[in-house]
């Protein structure tokens, strides 16, 4: 399966990344609008890596912070490692079955830099800071702008990943 969201060239840069819209993992249109507001984490994900365990933190971070205005927002990726071959059928079942997933999935994607890249990450990368591997971690505030960036190795219960996260929802 092919990432979606093929950029142009001459893709205008969103304000917010609650500006842009993509698809879910099984092909449906996902308009990110849906989480202006809120706080999100959005994660590049793989079901064959050696921190693929971190799918029951990311579950647990959302069950616990959903009601606060949180969600995690998955964005498979097969950039490192060729470690998410799966079709999305295949990736879904995998994180419900396995982790009993319930965040959003979103459709895979590019992550790196290029004509490839996914509109999601190169909005995310303008800060500076683009996935070095899987489960690379973008912290967005309730406005859609990039508050932190976590690579692949800080997992969800992190001090410093929660005390990011209380913080953008303290914010206004």
């Amino acid at each position: 399966m092919e990432p979606s969201s093929q950029p142009s060239s001459s893709t205008p840069r969103a304000a917010s990344l609650y500006d842009l819209k993509t698809q879910t993992l099984l092909g449906e249109p996902a308009d990110l609008a849906a989480y202006r507001g809120k706080v999100t984490l959005v994660v590049n994900l793989a079901s064959k890596c050696g921190y693929t365990p971190q799918y029951a933190g990311l579950e647990r971070l959302h069950r616990e912070l959903q009601s606060k205005g949180f969600a995690v927002l998955g964005f498979p990726s097969n950039d490192f490692g060729e470690q998410e071959p799966g079709s999305a059928q295949e990736i879904t079942d995998f994180c419900t079955v396995i982790y009993n997933v319930t965040f959003p999935l979103f459709a895979k994607v590019f992550t790196l830099p290029g004509s490839a890249q996914s509109p999601i990450y190169r909005h995310l990368g303008a800060i500076g800071n683009l996935p070095e591997w899987n489960f690379s971690k973008y912290l967005v505030g309730k406005d859609g702008k990039v508050r932190a960036f976590f690579q692949g190795d800080v997992e969800p219960d992190a001090p410093t990943l929660r005390e990011a996260i209380a913080d953008a929802l303290a914010a206004d």
